[in-house]
C-alpha cells in the first residue's frame, strides 16, 4: 500500500506525461538557436537578395533577443547566457566591420568552445551546469524522487561520478563540434557551411543525448527508481516497529 501511494504522488507530481521531457525542454533553446536563423538566413539571402554578411547579421538577431529575453526573464543572472550574448555581440560587430562572412560563422563555434568548457570546468568546480537539465528527467520531478537523489548524492559515489561524466560528456561533444565548425568556417564555401554548421550542432546534440543517456542519465534513473522503493518498503516496516514496541513500553511501566 505505502509503495502504490508513493508511486502515485510521483506521478502526479510529474503530472500526465503531456508536458514536455525536462530534458528536452532545457536544450530547446539550442535547437532554436540553430534553426531559425538558418531558415532567415536563406530567405534573406536567396529571397531578398541580401549579402552574405547582411543575411548572416540578420539572422543572429533571433537568438540575440532570445538570450536577452532569458536574462531579462530570470531572478537572477544567467552566466552562461550572459557569455553566449557576449561572444555572439562582439563576433557580430567584428565581422560586419571587416565584412567577412567567414569570421561571422566561426563565432558560432567560439559560442560552442566556451560553452563546452564551461560544462567541464563546472565538473571540476563541482557544480556540473547539465545537472539542471538532469535532475528533473532522473527524479520525474517528484519529491520522493528528489529526496532519493540527494541520498544518492550522499551516499552513493557510482551516482556522483555519473552526475559528473554527463556534464563532461556534453562540455567535449560541444568542444569537439567546436573545432570542426571552425575548419569548416575556413574551409568550405559560405553558403554551404551555413546549412552544414547547423546539422553540425543537431549531429552534437543527438550524440551527446545518446552517449550520456545510456551511460549516465538510465542508470542514474534505475537507481533514483531502486531507493525510492527501498524507502516505500522500509517506512512500514519502522512504522510496525514502533507499534510492536508500545505495548511492551506499556507493560514495563
Amino acid at each position: 500500500m505505502s509503495r502504490s501511494k508513493s508511486q502515485s504522488r510521483s506521478k502526479g507530481a510529474v503530472g500526465d506525461g503531456k508536458g514536455p521531457h525536462p530534458l528536452v525542454q532545457s536544450l530547446m533553446p539550442l535547437v532554436v538557436d540553430a534553426g531559425i536563423p538558418l531558415a532567415m538566413y536563406y530567405v534573406l539571402s536567396d529571397g531578398f537578395g541580401l549579402s552574405e554578411v547582411a543575411a548572416l547579421a540578420w539572422s543572429s538577431v533571433v537568438p540575440a533577443l532570445r538570450t536577452v529575453w532569458s536574462l531579462v526573464g530570470r531572478s537572477g543572472v544567467n552566466g552562461l547566457a550572459l557569455l553566449m550574448l557576449v561572444v555572439n555581440a562582439v563576433g557580430l560587430a567584428t565581422s560586419t566591420m571587416t565584412g567577412d562572412p567567414r569570421l561571422m560563422l566561426a563565432k558560432d563555434s567560439v559560442t560552442s568552445s566556451a560553452i563546452g568548457i564551461s560544462m567541464i570546468v563546472s565538473v571540476f568546480l563541482g557544480k556540473p551546469l547539465m545537472t539542471a537539465g538532469l535532475k528533473p528527467f532522473v527524479t520525474k520531478g517528484g519529491p520522493d524522487g528528489e529526496a532519493a537523489w540527494d541520498r544518492l548524492m550522499a551516499a552513493s559515489a557510482p551516482f556522483r561520478r555519473a552526475e559528473r561524466r554527463f556534464s563532461l560528456i556534453w562540455g567535449t561533444v560541444l568542444l569537439s563540434e567546436c573545432v570542426v565548425k571552425a575548419i569548416g568556417a575556413y574551409t568550405i564555401p559560405v553558403h554551404t557551411m551555413v546549412w552544414l554548421g547547423t546539422v553540425l550542432t543537431l549531429v552534437a546534440i543527438l550524440l551527446a543525448m545518446l552517449l550520456g543517456g545510456g551511460s549516465c542519465a538510465d542508470p542514474m534513473e534505475k537507481m533514483v527508481k531502486a531507493e525510492v522503493e527501498r524507502a516505500a518498503d522500509t517506512a512500514p516496516g519502522d512504522a510496525g516497529t514502533a507499534a510492536s514496541a508500545a505495548p511492551a513500553l506499556g507493560a514495563a511501566g
